[in-house]
């Protein structure tokens, strides 16, 4: 009995201790940040879409470009941050990423993916598109859809900023951005990003805006959130 009851008290600690080792653990931290512009931003022209009826209708008035999207208090929309150094190999996200064809244009119109992420492209209009990546680390492809066409099923091996574009309709644009890491926030309409479940550690942030380029930073995730705002400069369109 004594043994037995020896043997019980061992292998009780040994739990207790996996548990406090667990409990010890550190819990990942968010990178929190606004992304602004210095300057006067490039007007964006509204977009004729007079050879489409069906989007033309859609669009009262009609949308402009989005190459560079502001807002008040000077903010910038659709920037990408995300780790570019200092992350951890992880498993791609198996979850689809969705991009759509809407109203003659593309949503989202940054479209951020994981290399090998599955990418399902959508149309929703009753008229034919064509979708038209333009990599150059990636093989480029050339695919219609006509209306009521299922989706396009693809991924991206290779990280990579991709312009998009439809030979059809010429106005449309947009971007695929193929990143090695998890990590990684887009900025909304007041400019604020954020990004989840950061381990603890020293890392390169990098910021990257289709017009006005990419800008880098150094962060250290200690604590529960960590501030990180960048700021570009604006320039001739």
């Amino acid at each position: 009995m004594r043994m037995k009851f020896f043997i019980f008290l061992g292998v009780f600690g040994l739990a207790s201790s996996a548990m406090l080792v667990t409990a010890a653990l550190p819990a990942g931290g968010t990178i929190t940040g606004k992304v602004t512009f210095t300057g006067t931003p490039p007007k964006m022209r509204p977009i004729d879409m007079a050879k489409e009826p069906y989007c033309q209708k859609l669009h009262n008035p009609p949308i402009k470009t989005q190459d560079v999207e502001s807002g008040p208090g000077d903010t910038l929309e659709d920037v990408v941050v995300y780790i570019s150094v200092g992350d951890q190999a992880s498993t791609p996200a198996s979850t689809p990423v969705r991009y759509d064809q809407k109203g003659c244009q593309y949503v989202p119109h940054v479209a951020v993916m994981e290399t090998n992420q599955p990418l399902q492209i959508y149309t929703n209009d009753p008229l034919a598109h064509n979708i038209h990546p333009l990599p150059k680390q990636n093989a480029e492809w050339n695919k219609s859809q006509p209306p009521g066409a299922p989706p396009i099923d693809t991924k991206w091996e290779k990280p990579e900023f991709i312009p998009v574009k439809c030979n059809i309709h010429p106005w449309m644009h947009g971007y695929f951005v193929v990143l090695k890491t998890s990590h990684y926030g887009v900025s909304g309409a007041d400019g604020t990003y954020q990004i989840k479940n950061v381990p603890p550690g020293k890392y390169t942030l990098t910021a990257w805006q289709e017009h006005m380029g990419t800008q880098t930073q150094e962060v250290t995730v200690s604590g529960a959130e960590t501030k990180a705002n960048f700021t570009f400069k604006a320039l001739p369109y």
